[in-house]
């Protein structure tokens, strides 16, 4: 079974305890993802990220609906934290999302490790092309909100 990689980096002008509180709010993961995967989570008043804590989504990929359920199972704020898939399109899913102060700011790292029924062939041909594109918006709305102060993309909570 092949296993995939995505890392991105990206600086915030930002103190780390404020980008990783953005991060543990789950009202703010539908404003970093982009509009054509009609991302929506599941109740997200009523979630408290921490542990073991469940998050369920729903969204269109390639036109198709699917559910996804992610779990916490690394909280070190506000270092880092890791979710895995549960239920969802991969076989696997790791995302680590790490916060380092760094230059009057904090570096935000995404490292994704997945693998994908059908191995490279679907994953070269589809999964990592959408990924990309994906993690490419995810890093323009981040530099829309804690770089631009864009208000129509702000956190629920702002920074």
């Amino acid at each position: 079974m092949s296993r995939f990689r995505i890392l991105r980096e990206i600086w915030l002008p930002q103190p780390r305890e404020r980008v990783f509180e953005f991060f543990a709010d789950p009202r703010n993961l539908e404003k970093l993802t982009p509009a054509w995967l009609r991302f929506e989570v599941l109740d997200p008043e009523s979630i408290q990220l921490d542990a073991g804590a469940s998050i369920d989504y729903r969204l269109r990929l390639r036109g198709f609906p699917l559910r996804w359920r992610s779990q916490i199972v690394i909280w070190d704020p506000p270092r880092r934290f890791v979710d895995i898939q549960i239920r969802g399109p991969y076989q696997e899913w790791a995302h680590e999302h790490r916060f380092e102060s760094q230059s009057d700011g904090t570096l935000v790292i995404d490292r994704v490790d997945y693998t994908v029924p059908g191995g490279r062939l679907v994953n070269r041909l589809f999964v990592r092309r959408d990924l990309e594109k994906i993690f490419d918006y995810r890093t323009a709305a981040l530099r829309s909100i804690f770089v631009r102060g864009d208000a129509r993309a702000g956190p629920a909570n702002p920074p």
